[in-house]
């Protein structure tokens, strides 16, 4: 069977990697997505557009775990992967067609210092997200009430 290889340079991760645990030969096999999104610029001048292109990445194995474990959302990458046909038959008997993207190779571009960065802005973030979301609303104050009749003036 033949494939196609796809590259997805310079490229950034939409959302973190999804790790599902799918039954395979061996028992439980490890299986990651994640989106992957890259830019291209076209054009000259005043003409200049930037296009993403953004593409749902399998990963597997030991692959998708570390995938899991180091990279975050925003996290830079170079995918290399193949592109495989997804069709079948749907249960109304019409054929479904897609593609789907299986990674071969991820080169994790960021360094160290920055990746570690990237996840401590991530993990305050999803701190403060939790806090906002127990506080309880603040009551309308008299201020409010006192600068509309300032306004209305």
């Amino acid at each position: 069977m033949a494939f196609v290889r796809v590259e997805q340079r310079n490229a950034r991760l939409a959302a973190p990697v999804k790790i599902d645990y799918v039954k395979g030969r061996d028992g439980e096999v490890p299986k990651g997505t994640v989106t992957v999104i890259s830019n291209a610029r076209r054009g000259s001048g005043d003409e200049r557009a930037e296009e993403a292109t953004a593409i749902q990445w399998t990963l597997w194995g030991v692959q998708a775990q570390n995938a899991a474990i180091y990279l975050v959302k925003g996290s830079r990458v170079n995918v290399i992967g193949r592109l495989r046909n997804n069709n079948y038959t749907n249960g109304d008997g019409a054929e479904v067609y897609g593609f789907g993207f299986t990674v071969e190779e991820i080169d994790y571009l960021d360094s160290k210092a920055e990746s570690d960065a990237r996840r401590a802005r991530q993990v305050d973030a999803s701190q403060e997200g939790k806090a906002a979301a127990t506080r309880k609303p603040a009551g309308r104050t008299g201020s409010a009430a006192g600068s509309r009749s300032v306004a209305s003036r």
